[in-house]
């Protein structure tokens, strides 16, 4: 073999197929409309919108679409307005009942052929009744959470899951590249739910590290102990981690407004995670404890903060007992 042959272009500066191939596909400029803006939504549509591509909004609540029309984004009235001419129509509403109630509504400008990614956190139920109303109308479904708060959707450093026809995915991806940094394809059949059954897996080691963080701050303070001596004695270890340093400061700093992840869809989410594990015949004792936990905290109003404020759960005075 010739000296430096098969040698990897990684941090070499020299752009590989798959740099070309990505960069190809973000030249292609697509109709896209994004049915939900809140937190997650806009950032995507605006990303999009960055990328060249022709963005169509809606949103249930209109002033949190309108915004977006400085970005170049036609703001619609009703999904169906927002869903005409469209190549991919991308859902990103609260759950799966919501999404199914707003593509119900598009239906009548729904074309066939048109790529749905369908990148709202909703029951693996749920997914297959989204599946089904897509076989119904012709179009092409992608079953496509994506992994990331408020910030990574900001600037486009969303992890996407996806499962769906290979056949299509020339369509979706330029979105997925779009709005994220990364795409795993778990699956050709959308039907199957295998991202969504990925992204809950993920959700609840999320769920259950930011209920630990909050109660561990919660027993320093009633054990009178310095967050920092705790901070000080996992530092370099194996119980050390990113995550804890990043959802703590958020609560000691009182930084938990806007909300990277709200309480309110946390707790959606932790109920999501004990009904599947429910339907495969296990019992997650952490994930009900912690949505229990989330549904304190948002009941206490802390609903719209960031899900770090679960730590008020750990408290019966409310916000007063605080870090």
């Amino acid at each position: 073999m010739a000296a430096g042959a098969g040698r990897s272009s990684w941090g070499t500066g020299v752009r590989t197929s798959t740099d070309r191939q990505k960069a190809d596909r973000m030249t292609e400029k697509l109709t896209v409309s994004v049915l939900g803006t809140g937190i997650m939504g806009a950032a995507m549509a605006r990303n999009l919108a960055r990328a060249g591509h022709t963005v169509r909004v809606w949103n249930r609540t209109r002033a949190k679409a309108e915004p977006l029309a400085a970005d170049g984004a036609h703001v619609a009235g009703t999904p169906a307005e927002a869903v005409e001419s469209a190549d991919v129509v991308l859902t990103m509403l609260y759950d799966g009942p919501a999404a199914l109630e707003t593509v119900r509504a598009a239906a009548p400008a729904l074309r066939p052929g048109t790529a749905w990614a369908q990148c709202t956190t909703s029951g693996i139920e749920d997914v297959a009744e989204l599946a089904a109303f897509a076989r119904e109308h012709g179009l092409h479904f992608y079953d496509s959470p994506v992994l990331g708060t408020r910030r990574p959707a900001e600037e486009g450093q969303l992890t996407v899951l996806a499962a769906g026809p290979a056949a299509g995915r020339d369509t979706v991806t330029p979105v997925f590249d779009a709005v994220g940094a990364r795409t795993v394809w778990t699956g050709e059949d959308g039907a199957a739910a295998s991202a969504t059954r990925l992204k809950l897996v993920a959700n609840s080691w999320v769920i259950a590290a930011t209920a630990a963080a909050g109660e561990t701050l919660a027993l320093a303070g009633a054990l009178d102990v310095a967050p920092d001596a705790f901070f000080d004695l996992i530092a370099g270890g194996p119980l050390d981690m990113g995550y804890l340093h990043a959802k703590a400061q958020l609560i000691l700093e009182e930084r938990l407004s806007p909300a990277q992840f709200a309480v309110k869809t946390a707790a959606k989410d932790a109920a999501l995670i004990v009904r599947a594990g429910e339907r495969g015949g296990v019992r997650l004792d952490v994930a009900a404890a912690s949505a229990r936990r989330l549904e304190r905290a948002a009941s206490a109003g802390h609903g719209d903060e960031d899900m770090a404020a679960a730590y008020y759960a750990s408290f019966d005075d409310g916000p007063a007992a605080s870090a």
